[in-house]
């Protein structure tokens, strides 16, 4: 009965230890091309599967799906946006089908498994800018990190921080 006890609390531990990316996708992913040489030049990687994240700085919906105009951010050991001012520009992912818009706002962090498509003009830079666009497999929509506040931090009795919406991962 011990023995499953431990097995069971194992496995739940380790669950909440795993890549923000599944295995069959991360095995797929070649992880020797970073994004700063896609972004140099995309039609040499064209068609190749790169694990990359950011913050999205944009979001439309089209009749194809829902593309995504994100800020690039190197990935931290888990698969997650690092949490600093260094990037390494913009990229288009395009989503196959309609997110919500209000979930994936800008702000927000993402990890993606995508395909290498070739580029697209930017449409909040300047209008001749060409960034790489890549074809989404598989998303992850991190979940908001409270900001640090400068200051007293007062304990308010009839605060909920779990009162915005979240979504089911």
């Amino acid at each position: 009965m011990k023995n499953i006890i431990l097995a069971i609390s194992l496995a739940l531990c380790f669950q909440g230890c795993t890549y923000a990316i599944s295995r069959e996708y991360t095995r797929q992913a070649d992880r020797k091309i970073s994004f700063h040489e896609v972004k140099q030049d995309p039609e040499t990687y064209k068609g190749k599967l790169v694990i990359i994240g950011g913050t999205i700085d944009q979001v439309s919906s089209t009749d194809r799906g829902t593309l995504l105009e994100v800020v690039e951010r190197a990935l931290d050991y888990w698969g997650r946006p690092e949490r600093t001012t260094k990037t390494g520009g913009r990229f288009i992912l395009s989503y196959p089908a309609h997110l919500n818009t209000l979930l994936y706002a800008p702000g927000r962090e993402i990890t993606v498994a995508a395909i290498v498509a070739g580029t697209e003009a930017a449409a909040l830079v300047d209008q001749g800018l060409r960034v790489p666009l890549f074809f989404s497999k598989e998303l992850k929509l991190w979940e908001d990190q409270r900001k640090a506040r400068s200051g007293p931090q007062w304990f308010d009795p009839l605060d909920d921080p779990n009162r915005s919406v979240r979504t089911q991962e």
